[in-house]
């Protein structure tokens, strides 16, 4: 079993970090929020989940990384409510900051939880049922850093990573350019994490 992976950061988009180490590149999906956290670094430390996802013809293995510890205890948690797989989970944690998401459970504010695509009315009543007391006994729902200021990139470059990073969430490309260049037109100055955040309220 993985716990973390630390080494040299080769490849970075919104959606997938690979970090190399002892000569061996771990491709690990990553959320938004973890996305921020090391954007920039040369270096970094990732908390590993392992996912192996069964059926169909063939078995497939994937490794989830995350900036911090409370953030991979809170997509652990999310992954045992029923009707909450691993990308869901993963869209959950990149819609909202893992602080946002424990006050959107503790005031069992569903309206915000069934803004993330993917979540109906059930899913979000389960997800705050479930975890409420869980939060708050792991210690997840304690002040979690907020992410430092972001360095300004090129307004096409935030255009070509937001719809790519939207694309491996599983939205096709060309509505999902349609909305990511609508919302760059209203500012231009937004770095691609919050491109995405607000794509992913807006694509249904």
């Amino acid at each position: 079993m993985i716990e973390y992976i630390r080494g040299e950061l080769t490849d970075l988009t919104p959606a997938l970090a690979v970090v190399e180490t002892a000569g061996v590149g771990y491709a690990l999906n990553i959320s938004l929020n973890t996305y921020s956290a090391i954007q920039g670094k040369k270096e970094v430390k990732l908390f590993v989940h392992e996912a192996l996802v069964t059926g169909g013809r063939d078995d497939s293995f994937s490794l989830y990384g995350f900036s911090s510890k409370k953030e991979r205890e809170l997509y652990r948690l999310l992954i045992t409510v029923s009707g909450v797989g691993a990308n869901t989970a993963r869209m959950i944690l990149s819609s909202v900051s893992p602080g946002e998401l424990c006050n959107i459970i503790s005031t069992s504010n569903e309206r915000m939880l069934k803004s993330v695509k993917g979540i109906g009315l059930k899913t979000a009543q389960r997800i705050i049922v479930d975890l409420r007391d869980k939060i708050v006994s792991l210690g997840i729902a304690d002040e979690i850093p907020a992410n430092g200021g972001q360095v300004p990139v090129a307004n096409n470059e935030v255009k070509d990573e937001a719809v790519s990073a939207l694309a491996m969430l599983g939205f096709s490309p060309a509505p999902s350019a349609k909305v990511v260049m609508a919302i760059l037109q209203n500012d231009p100055t937004l770095p691609v994490e919050q491109v995405v955040k607000l794509a992913l309220k807006q694509i249904k």
